[in-house]
């Protein structure tokens, strides 16, 4: 009996000392993944708020669009005031890098949800 708790003992010391050395490396790596999702998060975020305007028509020239066609019905020109629709449309360029900015925005809070996760377990 006394050379099976001698086992236990000694098995205990080196558990609790593995699974803190374990538990120290890990919390700090989490730390290292919480900083850095958030910044990149932050700075993809600022891309992605520039390059917002890409996604939708010029207000100015929709207005300048609309007051064309105004002075066309005033001049009594109704053919030409119906033809003169707008012809902006979202370039596929445009909308897979911002496709691809978000699916990267959305990976890096998924990472820091996790980290956060991994803390609080």
């Amino acid at each position: 009996k006394d050379h099976r708790s001698r086992f236990w003992r000694v098995y205990k010391r080196v558990a609790e000392e593995h699974d803190g050395e374990f538990l120290e490396q890990y919390t700090s790596d989490m730390d290292i993944v919480l900083v850095f999702s958030g910044l990149f998060s932050a700075v993809s975020t600022s891309f992605i708020v520039a390059m917002e305007s890409n996604l939708s028509p010029n207000p100015s020239d929709t207005t300048n669009a609309l007051l064309t066609q105004l002075v066309q019905i005033g001049l009594g020109n109704i053919t030409a005031a119906s033809t003169s629709a707008s012809t902006w449309s979202v370039s596929m360029t445009a909308l897979r890098i911002q496709a691809i900015a978000y699916a990267s925005l959305s990976m890096s809070l998924l990472a820091a949800f996790g980290a956060v996760l991994g803390k609080q377990w």
